[in-house]
């Protein structure tokens, strides 16, 4: 049976088109439609409902070398009210997750995807459980708030907030409801995201969706919005078998760091490079290419494969990231994609395909 985030009856309320995601209910659009979900997000304000993603708490003395170990990052360095995006990765130099952790007065705060939670909590509970405290936040839900409106509409609740810098966070009230609220998010945008307890999340919702600039936003536009900001999505860019560096991670990884499960490979992938690195593609034709489409050189042979494609709204044609032969990587090679048959013609475009706009 399908899980429900908080939000569930609200989507319904909205008219969204329902899909089953990393084991839970969740909307796909709404009545716009995709595209008009996505232009509307890149030039006013979007709400997402990111509930199903998984969030936990680790404290004790000992919380943060302990992280420091499973992880590539630098984490006894971040400051209460600061964040880091960063990696779990395995003995083999492969990716467990790629994850968010947040310091906090109390402990550290992490965020950890979807469809990876049970998996990641498992694993972080058998290996903390020695040197800190393990406790799932399944009490909260999440909402993600993207646009470049984003800032005035928090600032009419939260001045505090408001005034955050990129990936850093605040413990606040919004209309007298308790959040935490981060400058972050999945679309390249400004914008926030603002862990609320379940009780709350429908209420906070409504509050946000009551502002002209905002609509809501189901997961196939957060998908285009972050394909168009180049960021990975895990099981597509990201896996336990795509090592950071072959992912164009390598900027996650903490100089002078040799801990982590995985340093071997990795680290000597840093200095000697690697036999495959991701990439962006430019589509010289109207028919999208999706995941797993193979791609070509123009002897016909085999040189990679696209792992996301999808019609890029906002350039007006379609788009994808893909794993290429590094031979093939330079900014401007043309390529070939196979789509039903038919070799379509790519380029090799740099990335991100729209540009950021993060607060910093």
């Amino acid at each position: 049976m399908l899980k429900q985030t908080p939000l569930h009856q609200l989507h319904l309320e909205l008219g969204a088109k329902m899909v089953d995601f990393a084991g839970y209910h969740l909307p796909i659009y709404y009545p716009e439609g995709i595209i008009r979900e996505h232009l509307h997000c890149r030039s006013h304000a979007g709400i997402f409902d990111i509930s199903h993603m998984g969030q936990c708490l680790i404290t004790g003395d000992q919380a943060a070398n302990a992280l420091e170990r499973l992880t590539v990052s630098d984490i006894s360095g971040l400051k209460p009210g600061q964040q880091k995006y960063t990696l779990l990765t395995n003995q083999a130099g492969g990716v467990i997750d790629d994850i968010i952790i947040s310091r906090l007065e109390t402990g550290f705060m992490m965020v950890v995807n979807g469809a990876c939670k049970d998996k990641d909590f498992s694993y972080l509970a058998s290996q903390l459980s020695d040197q800190c405290q393990f406790n799932e936040l399944d009490s909260r839900a999440l909402i993600a708030i993207q646009g470049p409106k984003t800032a005035d509409i928090i600032r009419r609740y939260s001045t505090l907030a408001a005034d955050l810098s990129f990936m850093h966070l605040c413990e606040t009230e919004l209309c007298d409801i308790k959040c935490i609220i981060s400058r972050s998010g999945y679309t390249g945008e400004d914008g926030f995201e603002l862990s609320v307890p379940n009780s709350d999340a429908e209420a906070l919702a409504r509050i946000l969706l009551a502002e002209t600039e905002v609509n809501p936003i189901g997961l196939g536009a957060r998908n285009t919005l972050r394909l168009e900001a180049g960021l990975s999505l895990y099981g597509h860019e990201l896996s336990e078998t795509i090592t950071p560096i072959e992912a164009g991670l390598q900027w996650v990884i903490n100089k002078g760091h040799n801990q982590f499960p995985g340093a071997s490979k990795i680290l000597e992938q840093m200095r000697l490079g690697t036999e495959i690195k991701r990439v962006g593609l430019m589509v010289d034709s109207k028919l999208p290419i999706r995941e797993e489409s193979i791609i070509l050189n123009e002897d016909a042979v085999e040189v990679g494969y696209v792992t996301s494609g999808s019609f890029s709204p906002s350039l007006g044609k379609p788009i994808a990231l893909a794993l290429l032969n590094k031979h093939y990587t330079s900014v401007g090679t043309r390529l070939f994609a196979i789509v039903r048959d038919l070799k379509v013609p790519v380029t090799v475009t740099p990335l991100p395909f729209v540009p950021h706009h993060y607060h910093r």
